[in-house]
């Protein structure tokens, strides 16, 4: 963000300024005291177990040069410290945000997806990078909160915008993508996460589509060509959909040829014709990668310059990333899971050779609702046919146990906690063996990782 004095603030966000020098600048903005800076404007939001607004004298005290709270300031103050008063202070940071984006004069890219929304956004603004100054959302700051900060971050100078909207209810991705005002949009999937709130991956598919709803005319919407809502989603949007694929679609990947460092494969299409190699393994991270090509592309960047792009791909900690030890190569995906993450990690598995055994410690999946059984089936069939090992880590996973079971697999073991299942692998571990770690971000399995080192 630009510089904004807090007369400029309190009319973009519609607040009052109490106190403080209206002259006065803001740099940043910032809603963890934890992380402020001198000169930032700190964010006073309220959460299920948290109130900021208890922690504006902390701000002042750190350098803050005003707080944005909807609950009456405390005394003792800094001299001159402002304060903007709002009803509600996450209104107030959306307002603020729209204001400040009308006054961005930037591509706009937006990510959604039941999965894989962070990778795509990160190989996005690494093709983007090479020739525009690119502001990207920073994680996985997708949510209500996530956007509006991510769109602050961006500075007048920018040339390009990669943000990622995220959901869990209808409902959410339609003003999500009217604050963003996107050019371009990016559905990576239509998948089951979140079906426990939605019902269905049909609804899952209608949210999805709000994104491509907001696009304008002149825009573009890029879908995977082999999703089976792929002829749904053409029809939310009058903007031109260019869809990507494995052997069909408007770009193409062909001669795919994995291994443990990652992927090679031949990129052709519309757009030319050009070699490719990714650092990250796994058949679905192909498929991101193409998405993100695409945006390129039509961003005007040649497909050899994206494809020079991808070989300098770094993806968000927890998603395959690879470590080594006792001469083994673990997989460490614990970032996040759903049956059709867990599938596709399997799948990665499964299509590279080693010399060792091939291990899957898997976790709980959340927010399944109804659909829970039939997902934790889905993963355990799907693992009893590619792993020599697998450890099922909690009392939620023993579903894919079970199921892995009744399919005939017979190296299967359970632990009750991460400390155990980290035992387990201490003892099977051994050079050649490939080892896949995954589970829902509650799980906290990358403290396997820690217990290992």
């Amino acid at each position: 963000m630009n510089p904004l004095s807090l007369s400029q603030v309190a009319e973009m966000s519609g607040a009052m300024l109490l106190a403080g020098d209206p002259s006065a600048q803001a740099l940043r903005i910032c809603k963890d005291t934890r992380e402020i800076r001198e000169g930032d404007l700190y964010m006073a939001l309220r959460g299920e177990n948290f109130d900021g607004n208890n922690f504006i004298a902390e701000a002042a005290s750190k350098g803050a040069v005003a707080a944005l709270c909807d609950a009456e300031a405390p005394t003792g103050l800094p001299s001159g410290f402002g304060i903007l008063s709002t009803p509600d202070a996450l209104a107030g940071l959306t307002l603020l945000a729209s204001a400040w984006r009308s006054h961005l004069n930037l591509r706009p890219v937006v990510v959604t997806g039941s999965s894989g929304k962070t990778s795509v956004k990160d190989m996005t603004s690494t093709v983007l990078g090479i020739k525009l100054r690119v502001t990207a959302t920073k994680g996985n700051l997708n949510n209500q909160i996530g956007l509006p900060l991510s769109i602050l971050e961006a500075n007048t100078s920018d040339e390009a915008a990669v943000w990622e909207i995220g959901m869990n209810h209808r409902g959410e991705i339609a003003p999500l993508a009217g604050l963003a005002r996107p050019e371009i949009g990016i559905i990576t999937g239509i998948g089951s996460a979140h079906i426990e709130f939605l019902g269905s991956r049909e609804e899952i598919a209608r949210e999805k589509g709000d994104l491509l709803e907001r696009l304008p005319s002149s825009g573009f919407g890029i879908i995977p060509a082999f999703d089976d809502f792929a002829a749904e989603l053409k029809g939310r949007t009058s903007a031109r959909i260019i869809e990507v694929g494995f052997g069909q679609g408007d770009l193409r990947a062909i001669d795919l040829k994995p291994d443990l460092e990652g992927s090679s494969f031949v990129i052709e299409g519309d757009f030319g014709r050009a070699e490719a190699r990714l650092p990250v393994p796994g058949r679905h991270m192909v498929g991101n990668a193409l998405l993100a090509v695409a945006a390129g592309t039509l961003c005007g960047i040649s497909l050899e310059e994206c494809v020079g792009a991808l070989g300098k791909t770094s993806i968000t900690g927890g998603r395959l990333a690879r470590h080594t030890m006792r001469g083994a190569t673990i997989l460490d995906d614990t970032y996040n899971a759903n049956p059709d993450s867990m599938v596709a990690a399997l799948e990665t598995l499964d299509s590279v050779t080693v010399k060792g055994r091939k291990i899957a410690v898997l976790g709980k999946m959340g927010e399944l609702g109804d659909h829970t059984a039939a997902g934790y089936q889905r993963v355990g069939e799907k693992a009893a046919g590619i792993v020599d090992t697998l450890i099922c880590v909690g009392e939620e996973a023993s579903a894919i146990a079970d199921a892995a079971v009744k399919a005939g697999h017979s190296g299967t073991q359970l632990a009750s906690s991460n400390a155990m299942a980290a035992g387990i692998l201490s003892r099977l571990l051994a050079p050649g063996d490939l080892v896949l770690l995954k589970a829902s971000r509650s799980g906290r399995m990358e403290q396997i990782l820690q217990h290992l080192t």
